[in-house]
């Protein structure tokens, strides 16, 4: 493959508008040149390649016979974006996706109004268009909108919730199911694609409403059969029934890779002014047209940089093992010496690391697809049966199950054990894949025991202790990335509940850290005692229940005591302080000061500038001290602020 071939026609396109008038030969060279242009800009960036790939074709097909922007056009997730970006304006600036000041590797309305509404998590897509759909309505307006899904989006309930609301409306919104598993569709060829531009005609779409209005000229039952008929006819032709049920119009499967047959059936939709929801099932394959990505297991889903020519990609060895690689195969570990382990992941096996407990305990691991509100219940119901059930979540995926998480295991008391994996900042990702809030969501709920480790070895023992508490539910929250490179322990030793421990001793200055946070605390410890002030560093280890005897001694024994967690306000910092003022603490002379992230979302950047941004780094926490000790000018010496 030549790195430097050239895109002569996707060169002369600066938006969706310079290509509707291109002929269908200009059509099928302008995806050729773009999906290469897709590959040569992630080869330099890393992002989600596979995804992008599979979509070429229908983004150009999209944006040649749709008017967007005017058109809303949603990509579900998006993952499969890139294509869309290229087209849209934002070419030149491709070699800064997902990096500090640069572009989003997902949809984002501030970026531009061809993102008309921002996604990173899935299956939102139909709700977030049924609603543009029917304001279109209200404003008197003729715009189109369409809503792009893949067939794993669809796993989820939300999808199907907005469909059955669709279903009983008029809304025109056309849906189009991205199949690119074929776990729905049957072979496509050239007999599925005729159908397709037969039933999305507007003629047969006339006549069938004739049809139908003349069959309730007869009696009842005749008009309720002449229905069904048509409908599973239909159905045993496409196989769409399911979504006929639903109250779409059905039209599939077509070939995604093939211009020829997308092209006339989305006229046909377009050009429909009375068709109420329409599903289009398109069939495509992800990395299609990338030989690398087509060879590889997952398509090049997520990929890092990589040559452009042989697809190697240039992954930086790690220095420590991942966090998610430890607690999977501490679990593995725990498994192995109790059979009533179990895990559970919602459609991200390798992301959590139960990709490889499935090897070891395929029968005791349980993928549910994107469907975390399931997966929680589900877990529920194994642990009413005695069973220790993990659920390995994301977590700003658990934030979509949180009813799940109150109702069916807190208020039950029912011992779910949580692994909760990219707590913390997540570089790259940016904001909609921050871990923030899973610490203030369930240090709130009664009876929950929660856990941050503050390195890899910490983490093995967590999860042996969580193995081993059955009065409750628990949870481990840790980040993502590579550990410290901390020696591992053979086994995992319960901690005890409730209980942190002093990592250094002094006499002035307390940090109370949680987690992640003790690298810096420790680095901030070394600086004060260069300025004369003795520190005492504490690991809380517990979010919840808090080490109330560690916190008072900490309080009563050092002028400033200073709690820092990288997670939002209303977490850890707010349950130690709730502490010390009803205990009187505050009473005294203590100066007690609480660090957390930001109310504010952070875009994409390394971790370690998220970090520092956020203000969660060793200087800010110097600072912080000698804030507080009326040391002002030292402080903003510390952080590099000019004196005005």
């Amino acid at each position: 493959m030549n790195a430097n071939f050239l895109t002569p026609l996707l060169d002369t396109v600066e938006d969706p508008a310079d290509i509707r008038d291109f002929t269908s030969e200009q059509l099928a060279q302008l995806a050729d040149e773009l999906r290469m242009d897709t590959v040569r800009s992630v080869s330099i960036t890393g992002g989600h390649l596979g995804a992008s790939l599979g979509v070429v074709e229908l983004t150009v097909a999209l944006h040649h016979v749709f008017e967007t922007p005017q058109d809303r056009l949603i990509w579900d997730v998006g993952h499969q974006c890139y294509p869309h970006k290229i087209l849209t304006g934002r070419r030149a600036h491709m070699h800064t996706l997902r990096k500090g000041d640069g572009i989003s590797g997902f949809t984002k309305r501030s970026e531009s109004e061809y993102d008309p509404f921002g996604a990173a998590h899935s299956s939102t897509s139909i709700s977030a268009g049924l609603g543009m759909a029917v304001a279109n309505q209200f404003s008197g307006g003729n715009s189109q909108v369409v809503a792009v899904i893949g067939d794993g989006a669809m796993t989820a309930g939300m999808a199907y919730e907005a469909m059955n609301n669709a279903g009983s409306m008029d809304a025109n919104l056309i849906v189009i199911l991205n199949d690119n598993d074929m776990s729905i569709a049957p072979p496509v060829g050239a007999l599925s694609a005729y159908l397709s531009r037969l039933i999305s005609s507007q003629k047969f779409r006339s006549m069938r409403h004739l049809a139908k209005e003349v069959a309730k000229k007869f009696p009842r039952q005749i008009e309720e059969a002449a229905q069904k008929v048509d409908e599973y006819a239909r159905g045993m032709v496409t196989g769409g029934t399911l979504f006929e049920e639903l109250g779409f119009y059905y039209v599939g499967p077509i070939d995604g890779h093939n211009l020829d047959h997308l092209l006339p059936v989305l006229k046909n939709l377009r050009d429909d002014k009375v068709r109420g929801p329409v599903l289009l099932h398109v069939v495509t394959e992800k990395g299609h047209g990338y030989q690398p990505a087509e060879e590889s297991a997952d398509k090049y889903h997520g990929v890092s940089k990589f040559d452009f020519v042989t697809g190697e990609q240039h992954k930086p060895k790690a220095n420590a093992p991942s966090y998610t690689g430890v607690f999977a195969n501490a679990l593995i570990s725990e498994a192995a010496k109790d059979d009533k382990i179990v895990a559970i992941t919602a459609a991200m096996p390798s992301g959590t690391g139960l990709d490889k407990f499935a090897d070891s305990y395929p029968t005791r691991s349980f993928d549910v697809g994107i469907a975390e509100q399931h997966g929680v219940t589900f877990a529920a119901g194994l642990a009413s049966e005695g069973y220790k059930p993990f659920a390995a979540i994301y977590s700003t995926f658990l934030q979509r199950a949180y009813d799940q998480v109150v109702h069916d295991v807190a208020i039950q008391g029912l011992p779910v054990r949580f692994a909760i994996d990219r707590a913390g900042y997540v570089g790259a990702d940016g904001s909609t894949h921050c871990g923030a809030f899973d610490l203030a969501y369930l240090c709130t709920l009664p009876g929950f025991v929660v856990m941050a480790p503050s390195d890899e070895a910490e983490l093995v023992h967590m999860t042996a202790t969580a193995a081993a508490f059955d009065d409750g539910p628990s949870a481990i929250r840790y980040p993502r990335g590579e550990g410290g490179g901390v020696e591992l322990p053979v086994a995992g030793v319960p901690l005890e509940i409730g209980k942190g421990r002093i990592v250094l001793e002094g006499t002035t200055i307390a940090i109370l850290s949680l987690g992640s946070m003790l690298k810096q605390a420790n680095a901030a410890a070394e600086e004060l005692e260069s300025r004369g002030l003795s520190t005492t560093v504490a690991d809380a280890r517990f979010a919840k229940p808090i080490d109330r005897e560690l916190i008072r001694q900490l309080a009563e024994n050092h002028d400033v005591l200073i709690t820092i967690e990288e997670a939002s306000v209303g977490g850890f910092g707010a349950l130690v302080s709730k502490f010390l003022a009803n205990e009187g603490l505050l009473d005294g002379n203590l100066m007690f000061r609480t660090m957390t992230m930001p109310d504010a979302f952070l875009e994409q950047d390394s971790t370690d500038r998220q970090i520092v941004e956020a203000g969660l780094d060793a200087e800010h926490i110097v600072a912080n001290v000698l804030n507080a000790l009326g040391r002002n000018q030292e402080a903003d010496n510390v952080l590099g602020i000019a004196s005005v």
